[in-house]
């Protein structure tokens, strides 16, 4: 049930979360060549991951919410960890567009942003896609029981 809902059942995370930080990504890289999306910048606001899909169109977010709540913990307090870091990029590069910078300072200030916050979201979708627990070069086989074995050694 979980895995046709596009979370994954091992860690119990949707990678739809991601969609959060990916949507404001796309507009800090436009700032280059579109200014004039400062003012969409601003108005994105931190969502944690249950109030995301709370607020989603998402077509089984409250399987999602259930699932987080019993989510493999250590991939929960890790993915916790850099939603924490993600949102305070995004703080501080909010702070930064309030200042009325230059269309040359909110080129560089969307590049830098996005450059700092792509490899975050790219290691939180492997958190949520369990790729922390397995080690990438087993096969299908032997990596579905390490899974298993990894999230049964750890509590969940």
């Amino acid at each position: 049930m979980l895995a046709r809902a596009n979370i994954n059942p091992l860690t119990r995370l949707a990678t739809d979360y991601l969609n959060h930080y990916n949507e404001v990504i796309m507009l800090l890289e436009m700032l280059e060549s579109c200014p004039e999306f400062a003012p969409d910048i601003l108005g994105w606001e931190p969502r944690g991951y249950d109030e995301y899909f709370e607020k989603s169109h998402f077509k089984d977010k409250d399987l999602a919410r259930v699932a987080w709540e019993m989510a493999e913990p250590n991939s929960r307090r890790e993915l916790e960890g850099m939603i924490d870091h993600m949102n305070a990029i995004l703080a501080a590069t909010l702070d930064a567009l309030r200042h009325n910078l230059s269309p040359t300072g909110c080129a560089r200030l969307g590049t830098e942003a996005s450059g700092w916050l792509k490899p975050l979201v790219a290691r939180a979708g492997s958190v949520i896609n369990g790729e922390h627990i397995m080690p990438a070069a087993m096969t299908d086989e032997t990596a579905r029981q390490a899974m298993v074995d990894a999230v049964f050694e750890r509590g969940a």
